[in-house]
């Protein structure tokens, strides 16, 4: 478990962390979103060791980040966005190397490093120079890395950065088999990963924790209304006069022209994110007027992050 009790972190007179506060517990995948300077790579430092805060408290499993570094330190394995690599060395040498800097007896050293190439799928190249691995390989080596002496907290910043599709379906999917073993702080500016990957998500804004919910929480919070799309056979007049008795609906638009098969394409306005399909449904049906397909817009975490940012990024931001 990793627990942040109001940090704060300044930079002469700005403020880039401004009393933050979360409490993050193994067997999920959270991601940590939030706009350029919002505070973000701020407070991951943070939670890494690399800076120490102002003030607050950041404890790993109870212990204190700061009065108990080296035993905070030793549950975490972070990634960082460009992974801290030796291209002269090769794939098993570097993690040996790695290994050694993390006081893992020598007699456990060999099967940590073998566990760790397993569970990345990166056995089968040991034995080439890192200089000569794929962008995709070379951040499977530094999960790898991570993994090391299995720390109970993997911190990934920007892991699919770079990577081509089929290497960003890879990689989501190693992180996606961490979680039954590890809890999984994921820093990403690819809305879709997080909402795909993650369990919950995090949003930062002027350096406060503005959101904390899973995707599905928050889409529906911020919903306020619905969209839906139908296809249905009828004449104009016939589709306005069975929906205007809904109270639901705000607003009916109807596309001028026709589809091939000869339905209208209507689009119905709510006045809430409560579904009504099924009283649309009922209120065509009613007048016979037969429904092709229904289908509901969904709001994407993309509408909820800008939503929530936007008020807050006005006049501008200076936060790291």
């Amino acid at each position: 478990m990793i627990e942040g009790k109001e940090i704060v972190k300044t930079f002469g007179a700005h403020t880039a962390v401004d009393h933050l506060s979360f409490r993050l517990e193994k067997g999920k995948i959270y991601g940590f979103l939030g706009p350029n300077g919002a505070g973000k790579s701020t407070t991951m430092n943070m939670m890494t060791g690399y800076l120490a805060p102002t003030s607050g408290e950041i404890t790993i499993n109870g212990y204190d980040m700061l009065k108990d570094p080296e035993k905070a330190k030793s549950y975490i394995g972070y990634l960082p966005e460009i992974p801290p690599l030796y291209n002269d060395m090769t794939v098993e040498e570097y993690l040996e190397f790695v290994a050694e800097l993390k006081k893992i007896p020598s007699k456990k050293r060999r099967d940590e490093v073998a566990s760790a190439e397993k569970k990345t799928l990166i056995g089968t190249y040991a034995d080439r120079l890192i200089r000569h691995l794929s962008k995709g390989y070379r951040q499977r080596v530094g999960l790898a890395q991570a993994l090391l002496g299995d720390p109970e907290i993997i911190i990934l910043d920007e892991p699919t950065v770079g990577l081509d599709p089929q290497q960003i379906i890879e990689i989501r999917n190693l992180i996606r088999s961490l979680k039954e073993q590890h809890l999984v702080i994921l820093s990403s500016h690819i809305l879709s990963e997080v909402n795909e990957v993650c369990d919950e998500v995090m949003i930062i804004s002027h350096g406060k924790m503005e959101e904390i919910g899973t995707p599905a929480e928050l889409e529906a919070k911020y919903a306020g209304h619905a969209t839906y799309q139908i296809a249905i056979i009828g004449e104009e007049p016939q589709v306005k006069g069975a929906l205007s008795g809904l109270s639901g609906i705000q607003k009916v638009d109807i596309s001028n022209q026709k589809k091939e098969d000869g339905s209208l394409l209507v689009t119905v306005y709510t006045k809430s994110s409560e579904d009504i399909r099924a009283e649309i449904a009922r209120a065509l049906a009613s007048v016979s007027l037969p429904v092709l397909s229904m289908a509901k817009e969904e709001q994407s975490l993309e509408d909820v992050f800008l939503k929530v940012t936007a008020s807050k990024n006005k006049g501008g931001n200076q936060n790291k």
